[in-house]
Formats: structure tokens, sequence, C-alpha cells
């Protein structure tokens, strides 16, 4: 075969397999045999073998290939991803019903209806009809492209069918289906690679995979759900879009109702709830979006969520499973924490096998035992726990726990604080390897000193091997001696050393949240900060100083006295500093508006998200608290702010709105 005839083949078995590929991944019809198929792209790849220039970037065979990279490239969405607000129960999207319906002056409003899908949020850009870009949602308005990896996708079309426009923006979900998540587990198994925890996690790591390679490897799937800019093209609703989309061969979820006002959107949410457990794929709960454009672009959005749409969740899910083990965690703090190893049962989404029992009081109130039956619950990200005891399947064999008299960590002798629930282990941090491990974690937490690469196999690692006994060990690490340890890889050595080295320019904040001090979390170690600038000074604070920090009470302040008149905690501090640790005083602003005073945010700013609002106020001097009460100076009301804006009024707390607000930070 000469090159042009080549050339006329490899377009049409482009189509044909592409076609083939429609019709088994997205409409799950298949018209022809594996066999068949295979023949079909073994002939596409003995044609691209013989003619490499006649490759193109959207080759069927290009789904499994592709050299790794060395980092994502950043990616600016042309317009921003909205993330979609959560209604938990009937009285908040009845309130979100009643908000539409009043900014629009309608009586009743039409909705659409789709799963929410519990995967990773993408956009696809389609140029000439072709797939040339796709990126993660990432923040909203930045995202990491991973156009290679969404490639391997197999029901993602590399190339549009019909009519496409010019430049098409397609945004949507890419998940695993239940069934294929068994059976990547089972194989990791089989292999001896540990299991994935649940569907939505394996999709967004496969997907953020460097090497396209290993994200071919992984079962996913993807589902598109709107449309961001097509050139030359005008929806005068969301049902159009969705045709669209399917019109063009990109898969669109078949599970979506056209429903009349509130009353439809509680039948599509009893329909799919019904339907949740008998759907390839998880949902964790309803999408619920203004049908018609025109009214979407009169409701606008509030920050990064649009007016027009809302996550109507699923409630919690409790399954039945058998207590196991109970063992004991040792915290940072020298905290015992009993823990239930629980039969692995699958539950609101994940694969569950253990659930904290928080504290020796939690465990007699509930009275767990070795053995028995209990209902585990989990919603959303909440760490799953006991819901309770199913007493009817006790046989009399099960067994009480106790909690040890000795760490199980150091074998030192635990103790009980005097009227308190925790018990804990007498030793000291950097004696007890276990406090010590979740004090390194504690440490290098990105609201710390922000070290990446620095997990918990690591930590225990480089604990074990004596490596490192204090925390200033960790700026003593150089390459020969990560290459120590265990599969430890030059490359991940030197991205460890060279976070580390960043990590050392840092602030007095951080830097006092970092060190671990009992009950000083982010808050505490700022106000801390702007007292005393220094991290030394606090060497020669009085407890009765340390009162006169906001928010520190009498045994909190006694606390941090304690930790800065310990001479070994004094020698780590001394030994970071000495190490190039290089913590800056923060900048304590000396008046305007917000200096001392405490500020509540409610509803939602355009201009900026709820945590930039925080930031600057922080910057200038001003707390923001999460409730109105007596001692709230100020309250910024943006869009939909609720009953937290009543409570002021009747407080007599001064309200601004968003203009307000951004006039006091310019002020």
């Amino acid at each position: 075969m000469d090159k042009a005839a080549a050339e006329v083949r490899i377009a049409e078995l482009h189509r044909e397999i592409g076609y083939h590929d429609h019709r088994y991944y997205t409409l799950d019809d298949p018209v022809i045999s594996d066999a068949a198929y295979d023949r079909l792209m073994r002939e596409l790849v003995e044609l691209e073998e013989q003619f490499p220039d006649l490759v193109t970037a959207d080759s069927p065979t290009r789904r499994v290939s592709g050299l790794p990279a060395d980092r994502f490239e950043k990616v600016v969405h042309r317009l921003p991803m909205l993330s979609l607000a959560n209604a938990f129960d009937d009285q908040e999207i009845s309130e979100f019903d009643e908000r539409v319906r009043k900014a629009l002056g309608t009586a009743e409003v039409e909705y659409v209806c789709e799963p929410k899908l519990d995967g990773l949020a993408v956009e696809l850009i389609y140029e000439g009809g072709r797939l040339s870009k796709a990126a993660t949602r990432g923040d909203g308005e930045v995202g990491e492209e991973v156009t290679q990896n969404l490639r391997t996708v197999k029901n993602v079309p590399l190339e549009l069918a019909g009519q496409a426009p010019r430049y098409l923006e397609v945004r949507g979900e890419v998940f695993i289906r239940k069934a294929d998540f068994l059976r990547l587990n089972q194989k990791r198994e089989e292999a001896g690679e540990p299991p994935f925890v649940n569907p939505r996690n394996s999709a967004a790591g496969s997907l953020r995979q460097l090497d396209p390679r290993v994200t071919a490897s992984r079962p996913l799937r993807f589902f598109a759900y709107e449309i961001g800019h097509a050139d030359g093209l005008s929806f005068s609703t969301h049902l159009e879009k969705l045709s669209l989309l399917e019109g063009l061969g990109l898969p669109v979820n078949q599970f979506r109702h056209r429903a009349a006002g509130l009353p439809g959107v509680r039948e599509a949410y009893r329909a799919l709830l019904e339907r949740r457990h008998q759907l390839p794929y998880e949902v964790d709960g309803l999408v619920v979006k203004v049908n018609e454009e025109d009214l979407r672009k009169r409701l606008g959005q509030v920050s990064r969520s649009p007016r027009w749409a809302m996550a109507y969740k699923f409630p919690p899910e409790e399954e039945q499973t058998r207590v196991v083990e109970i063992e004991v965690q040792v915290g940072r703090t020298g905290a015992l924490t009993p823990v239930a190893k629980l039969e692995p049962v699958y539950v609101g989404g994940v694969t569950v096998s253990r659930a904290t029992l928080h504290n020796e009081d939690e465990l007699r109130r509930k009275d767990v035992r070795v053995g028995d039956f209990v209902f585990v619950r989990r919603a959303g990200d909440v760490i799953p726990e006991i819901a309770q005891v199913v007493l009817d399947r006790r046989t009399g064999s099960e067994q009480t726990f106790e909690l040890p008299q000795s760490c199980p960590a150091c074998g030192a002798p635990t103790v009980r604080e005097e009227g308190g629930a925790i018990t804990r282990c007498s030793n000291a941090s950097t004696a007890c390897p276990a406090q010590l491990v979740a004090g390194i974690l504690h440490f290098a937490a990105r609201g710390a000193m922000d070290i990446d690469g620095l997990g918990e196999k690591l930590c225990e690692q480089l604990v074990g091997c004596s490596l490192v006994k204090t925390l200033s060990d960790l700026y003593r690490l150089d390459l020969e001696k990560l290459l120590s340890l265990e599969r430890m890889a030059e490359k991940s050595a030197q991205n460890l050393l060279s976070a580390l080295e960043r990590s050392k320019s840092t602030t007095t904040r951080k830097l006092l949240f970092a060190l671990g001090i009992r009950h000083v979390g982010e808050a505490t170690a700022r106000q801390l900060a702007e007292r005393f600038g220094d991290v030394r000074s606090l060497f020669f604070a009085t407890e009765e100083e340390l009162t006169l920090v906001r928010d520190v009470g009498p045994q909190m302040a006694k606390e941090i006295h304690a930790f800065f008149v310990s001479p070994k905690n004094r020698q780590v501090i001394e030994e970071l500093l000495a190490l190039g640790v290089t913590p800056r005083p923060p900048e304590v602003p000396s008046g305007g508006p917000f200096a001392g005073k405490t500020v509540v945010l409610t509803g939602g700013l355009c201009s900026m998200t709820r945590e930039k609002a925080k930031e600057e106020i922080e910057r200038r001097g001003g707390k923001v608290a999460g409730s109105v009460s007596r001692k709230t100076d100020l309250m910024v009301a943006g869009g939909d702010a609720g009953s937290k804006l009543k409570k002021a009024a009747a407080l007599g707390v001064r309200v601004v709105d968003e203009k307000g607000f951004l006039a006091l930070l310019e002020g």
C-alpha cells in the first residue's frame, strides 16, 4: 500500500474505531465482537508503524501511549467552573426554590434534575471538532492540564460527530463505575498492591498521573453535563445544550428530568434516591438547575456558586458490619484513641474498615465490644463513626475493651487527666515514636511548614531508622541519609530536600502552629505571633501575659507557658533557627476599620472567595468569627444572607454590604 492509500485507510479506521468505541463505551451496545475490534486496531497500528508521519494526535492508538510529564501545566478557564452550594434536606431545597422564584418574580420555575456523580470535574476543549486540550476544575479559575490523560478515557470522543462548532468547551465529570472499581481493586490485591479507598479518589488519582499509560490502565468514564463557551452557538435551555452534546457524540447521562417547580424536584429526588443502588456509578445527590438560560443570566452567581443551581444531597448512609478488633492510636500530644477495626463494608461511597471511638467515655457510652455487630455511619467526607450496637445480635462471646495502662508505642505508663476524658502516654513526645511521627506530620502540614512529600509512611521510616529524633533533625537530612531508606528513589529524595529548603522561609504564625503546642490552633498561633512578634519572646512570657492574648484562657496559658519553659523545646526551636528556618514577624496594623474588631461574614461575595475576604480582614488586624454575638463589631453581608443577618439586626451590629466592605478594605 502506498502512502496516499494508507492515508485514506487510516482516516477510515479512525472513523470506524471511533464509532465502535462510542457504541461500546457510551451506549453499552457493541455491534462487533472484541476479536473484530482488535483486528481493526491491529491494522491501524501496522499502518502507523509503516507510515509514522501519518500518526495524528487524535489517533485511537494514542489513547494508551504518550510519554510521562514532569509536571502539570496550569490552564486558566475562559469561563469560571463554578462549584455548587448544597441542600441537605427538604427545607433547604425549598428555600432555594423560594429564593429563585422571588428573584425572578414568578410563581413557578422549570428545573432540570440530573444525578450528582461522585467524580472529578473536568473541561474538554474541542477546536475544529477535535479534542485539543483538557483540564481539571482546579480552584474554578485555574486548573491543571491533563490532555494526554483524558485522551485515554475510552468514551471521550477524540473527534466530534456532526457539525461541531469551531471552538467548544465541554464541562463534565470523570468517574469509575462501581463494577469496574471492584474489579480494579481485585486486580490490585492479586498483584500485592493496596486497594483504592473509593471510586472518586481512584478516578481523581488516575487522571492526575504524570504517566498517561497509568491512566490508560484505569477504567475511567466520562459524562458531559454543561457547555462553557461555544463559538457561534446560543441556547434557550439547558436541555437544548445536553441534546447538542449528545448529537456531537459526547456521553450524556440519560437520567435527566424536566421538573415543574418544587414538586417536580421532589419527585425526581425520590426517584433517584430509590434507584441509587441500582445505578452503575456512585451518586451522592441530585443536581437541580434552572432550565432557561435567560433566567440563569438574570440570577447570576454568588462568589463561586451559581444562584440558579443547587446540589440536593442524599442523607448519610448506614451499613451493618462487625467489630473485629479494637486497637489504640497514639497522637502527637500522647492522646490514646480507641479505633474499631471492622469487617470491610461499603458505606457512603467508601469501603470502611476502621471507625474512631474518640475516647474511653465514648467507648463506654456506646458499649462497643469486640465481636459486636454495629451500624456504621458516614456522610460526605466525615470520618466514619459507629452509630450504635446491634444488641439483638449479641451472643455473649463479645469482649469488652479496656484502654492499656502502658503506651502501645513506647511502653510508658498512661495517665488520665483529672476531670478529663483523655488518656495519654506519659512519655515525652520525642521519646515516644508514635507521638513523634504524628508531630512530624503536623509540622509538615499545609497550614504549618508546608513540606510537600513528607507523608505518614516516610515519617515512620525516618523515626524507625532514627534519622529523625526531633523536629530539627528534618533539616539535617541529606541525600545520602534519604537514599539509605527502603524504596527511596533519588528524585523523590531531591524533591523532599527541596521542599524542606523552601519551608525554611515561613512566618512566626506558621512556625508556632507547626510546633504542635497543645490547644494552639492556627487562630491562636496568629494571635500569639501578633502579640509577641518573635518566637524567642515566648521563652520569657508569663502565664499572666499570655492570658492577655485574645482567646487565651488560664488553662491554655498554662500549657503554652509549660511548652516554652521546657529546655528541650527551647533547644529544638534554637536548632530550627540555627539550621536556617527564618520566620517573618507579622505586619500588625496600627489602625484602620478592622484593627481589633470581630467580623462575621455571611452570604456570598461576587468579588472574592470567603477565604480571601477572611485573609484580607485578618491582614488588617481583624478577627473573623463564625457566629454573631454581642462581641461582634461588624457584619459583612453578601448575597443570600440568611439568619445571621437577622440576629445581627436584633443585636444592633453594624452591617455593610459587599460594596461597603470593599470600601473599608481600600480605606
